[in-house]
């Protein structure tokens, strides 16, 4: 069965219904959206862990052009190593 053909009968049977079965479906349907797969998380809505939290300022800053901070984890370990 094509898409298309889903969605006539689908029509064809709605026009069927009594409104109180179409309510039960609704209710139904957005059920089920609400608790489908989570939406894509985002930095903008995902709140940072508290281990994070306690980490931030600990240790040597970075520059902004050190891609994932590695001239600064370089550094420790060239002092560490010394």
């Amino acid at each position: 069965m094509t898409t298309v053909e889903l969605r006539t009968s689908i029509v064809a049977e709605l026009d069927q219904m009594s409104d109180e079965m179409l309510e039960s479906v609704h209710h139904y349907v957005r059920r089920l959206r609400r608790h489908a797969r989570p939406t894509r998380r985002t930095a903008a809505n995902e709140a940072v862990p508290d281990i994070v939290l306690s980490l931030l300022g600990a240790g040597e800053p970075v520059a902004d052009d050190d891609l994932n901070a590695r001239e600064a984890h370089n550094r420790y370990l060239e002092e560490k190593y010394k």
